[in-house]
């Protein structure tokens, strides 16, 4: 059997139980199929980048297959059924990674000012820094004269 990893888009407007649900119907396929479904993320409502069918968010969801071509094609086909599904994306993939997606591991922002106003106090007298030592002066270099327009 073939390993995929296998990632779906659900409209804004249903609820995280419904995704849940949805998802559990979509692994029932792949299992009545002779697969087997793996780690399952719920990566939560999501900003789109674009309008996909009048919707702005989505709820995004991950699933690591390993089922033959067969299972996976018949999933497919149900979700392009399914109006709850806006978009869906599978890839065979060689190995499943370990542990959680890129999107579920939790990135390094204790460096970043957060926005509740924990700034840096911040100095503006300190804009003008002089003459810059690579340019010289720019009184003393030659203009070139301007070209007169028609």
């Amino acid at each position: 059997m073939a390993l995929y990893e296998h990632v779906f888009l659900a409209r804004q407007d249903i609820s995280a139980q419904q995704v849940d649900a949805l998802v559990e119907q979509y692994k029932g396929v792949i299992e009545a199929n002779g697969g087997k479904v793996g780690r399952i993320e719920n990566w939560g409502l999501k900003s789109l980048t674009y309008r996909i069918k009048k919707n702005r968010k989505a709820h995004y969801a991950l699933m690591d297959i390993d089922a033959p071509a067969a299972a996976v094609q018949e999933m497919e086909r149900q979700m392009r059924i399914s109006e709850d599904v806006l978009r869906y994306m599978t890839i065979a993939v060689e190995k499943h990674e370990d542990g959680p997606s890129a999107m579920m591991q939790k990135r390094d922002r204790d460096d970043r000012p957060r926005r509740d106003g924990d700034r840096p106090e911040r100095s503006f007298g300190d804009r003008d820094r002089g003459p810059r030592p690579d340019r010289g002066d720019r009184d003393d270099r030659p203009r070139r004269p301007r070209e007169d327009r028609v």
